[in-house]
């Protein structure tokens, strides 16, 4: 019966091997650059790089293949050809920046369809502007005053619990009220109560906070930061009648790092812009947003709002099924890839890779060292490296509730590979895998 199953598994590992054999003859023929450069056709154009000679190696540092996703401190994403053409002719000129997010605000407004909308400095600036903007309003005297909430409503209501990210809604010096879920909110809610914040993206909670929100006259505020893609997400928020709502624009938007989104209510939108640079005196002038962020930010919707986004869906689907290809060639690594619905983030084709780490003698945290110390040097997403700052200090157990689910796994996200890595990171698996295999067998 053992010898019967070992040939079936050779059998197995022999078609996958003859599967994956043009995508091992694709990646022998090609330099590391001209396999990164290989265009595709329908997908996001990228250019040739030199990863040997670059500015950042002649700094001393090694440049990455970005597999985990739009982490700040990997910095987020690739920016689109159509966002560095209007950043290089924004750059040329002087502009008067309140009129210019005024006009942007305007054009914002006829994307998304909320009355309003402001380029901020990253979906961490639009939520301290936007808390500031809900505390002071338009007041020059409660601008000024700002981190003192005195004689002003200084509470704003989180929804869940804690967050790395409540410090941007502290830091105007307003009060966390921390409402669990949705049936703690109407107790929450007193007189001092500015705004409600929430990560929440799928309708019914929403629907529900909005049904006591709305008739207690506190607006309710949506951080999506990696919300998009799917473009979707940047108009179902007004129609549901959010108040306020953002996004990153350095992430999937595939804009400047350092840019964000920032919708909602005419009025608040107004008074976050009060409370923002180039405002003298608000709280949030330390957040600049210049001219190239605005403008390529807008470059960014632009492109997002026409593109074929299934297409682009399908390919990143190829590529990690390539992965996948050369990946399972080594035997006992078992695959899948799964697109989360657009209520969550990273709704776009997803690989996980598994295999026993026990008879391998290779767990995930190693075979994730190990690619990090390759040649190239790549990044995945493991479930110990949720958080860059974590993964640095190493800790044990991480602060305000962040959990770790007992099996670790990897994964691969596509939309910060460029054209051609899924090849060069499926073989570099490949070799790390097979190598703990025999040496284990």
């Amino acid at each position: 019966m053992s010898s019967e199953r070992e040939l079936e598994n050779g059998r197995r590992s022999f078609m996958k091997l003859l599967a994956a054999a043009p995508l091992f003859a694709s990646l022998g023929a090609r330099s590391l650059a001209s396999t990164v450069a290989a265009s595709v056709a329908g997908m996001i154009p990228t250019s040739p790089r030199n990863w040997n000679n670059n500015i950042y190696t002649r700094f001393g540092m090694r440049p990455l293949i970005n597999c985990r996703g739009v982490f700040t401190y990997l910095t987020a994403s690739v920016e689109l050809p159509q966002v560095r053409k209007a950043v290089e002719e924004a750059s040329h000129f002087f502009i008067d920046l309140f009129e210019l997010q005024a006009n942007a605000g305007r054009y914002l407004a006829k994307m998304s369809g909320a009355e309003s909308g402001m380029i901020t400095s990253g979906s961490a600036g639009s939520i301290s502007s936007a808390t500031a903007g809900c505390i002071a309003g338009a007041d020059p005297r409660n601008i000024y005053q700002l981190p003192d909430t005195t004689g002003m409503k200084g509470e704003v209501i989180i929804m869940g619990g804690r967050s790395p990210w409540d410090s941007c809604i502290r830091l105007t010096g307003a009060k966390l009220i921390v409402a669990p879920t949705v049936d703690d909110l109407k107790s929450a809610i007193t007189s001092q109560t500015a705004m409600i914040y929430t990560t929440w993206h799928d309708d019914d909670r929403l629907n529900q906070i909005l049904g006591i929100s709305k008739p207690a006259g506190v607006p309710l505020m949506v951080d999506q930061a990696a919300g998009i893609p799917p473009y979707s997400n940047f108009t179902r928020y007004a129609k549901l009648g959010v108040d306020l709502f953002c996004f990153s624009g350095g992430k999937g938007l595939m804009g400047p790092q350092v840019s964000g989104v920032l919708l909602g209510r005419k009025d608040l939108i107004d008074a976050a812009l009060y409370n923002s640079p180039p405002w003298e005196g608000a709280i949030c002038r330390p957040m600049k947003v210049g001219k190239e962020e605005i403008m390529g930010c807008l470059a960014a919707l632009d492109f997002w709002s026409k593109a074929d986004c299934a297409a682009i869906n399908r390919e990143w689907q190829r590529r990690m099924e390539r992965l996948a290809k050369i990946v399972e060639t080594t035997p006992g690594v078992h695959t899948s890839i799964k697109t989360p619905p657009p209520t969550e983030s990273d709704s776009f084709p997803t690989l996980t890779i598994s295999w026993d780490e026990q008879k391998f003698g290779l767990t995930v945290a190693q075979c994730e060292q190990q690619l990090r110390e390759g040649n190239p040097r790549i990044e995945v997403q493991t479930n110990e490296n949720a958080s860059g700052v974590l993964a640095r200090i190493k800790t044990p157990s991480a602060p305000l509730g962040i959990g770790r689910p007992t099996t670790n796994q990897m994964r691969i996200l596509p939309i910060t590979m460029q054209p051609g890595e899924e090849l060069i990171v499926g073989n570099s698996l490949r070799k790390i895998l097979d190598k703990a295999r025999r040496q284990s067998a």
